[in-house]
């Protein structure tokens, strides 16, 4: 592997999706990789680099550290036989890493967090792009590769999760003080969504009915969040829910 550009023509544009189900494209089709490509692909996105004794010790640590290292070497050769004359990974030392070029759903939820925490304050960056918004409230985004058991996925999985609904409650409210309910509503289902006992999610839900001057919605929500957390987990809306009731 060399440090050549991933493609010569400016508009190729890969893409890793991570939430949900993994899925590579290339100008917007999707390619068909091997399970141990996927792997590969999938440690890159989200550790932004690796070794190569790292990475074949994290994907295949059922057997030795040579047959990993081969499995690594494999899994490389497969990678440029799916996307023929284009380049996803490079070396880099004794590393492994994805060229620039290539992008990812993972990638642009850290992104939409510093964002969020930029020099300019809370609303740096603010609106954020229709597209990252879309790519959020996907609803098949709800989890990191839900489809797979893999151990060392399970820090990553929480992680990012806690990430995506903060970025979600965050941008529901700053859509709802912008007067954009019917956007700053589906942000804040889309949170609710992905944790029914998360009682923040509640509060963007009330936020935005309340705002809109739904007082029925906003109580019917209220309810749902009593109701809810009642029979899940036996407690009673926080204080902070139960003011935003009108």
């Amino acid at each position: 592997m060399t440090s050549s550009p991933w493609c010569a023509d400016p508009g190729c544009t890969p893409r890793i999706r991570l939430f949900g189900t993994f899925r590579l494209t290339v100008d917007g089709r999707a390619v068909d990789t091997p399970l141990g490509v996927q792997r590969l692909l999938a440690v890159l996105a989200l550790r932004e680099r690796a070794s190569r004794a790292r990475l074949a010790g994290l994907l295949w640590p059922e057997g030795s550290q040579r047959q990993a290292m081969t499995n690594l070497r494999k899994a490389c050769w497969r990678l440029q036989g799916a996307v023929p004359g284009h380049l996803l990974v490079v070396a880099a030392g004794h590393d492994l890493r994805l060229v620039p070029e290539v992008a990812s759903d993972v990638a642009t939820l850290v992104r939409a967090v510093h964002d969020r925490l930029g020099s300019d304050g809370p609303s740096a960056h603010w609106p954020p792009d229709p597209d990252v918004l879309d790519e959020l409230v996907d609803p098949e985004a709800a989890d990191l590769l839900s489809d797979w058991d893999d151990p060392w996925l399970e820090a990553d999985r929480e992680r990012l999760r806690q990430l995506r609904l903060h970025v979600l409650e965050d941008w529901a409210a700053r859509l709802t003080d912008a007067g954009d309910y019917v956007l700053a509503l589906e942000v804040a289902l889309c949170a609710l969504r992905a944790d029914v006992l998360r009682e923040s999610a509640h509060r963007a839900v009330i936020r935005v009915h309340r705002a809109e001057g739904n007082v029925q919605e906003a109580r019917r929500a209220f309810a749902v969040c009593t109701a809810v957390l009642d029979r899940e987990i036996g407690i009673a809306p926080s204080p902070a829910t139960v003011a935003l009731v009108p």
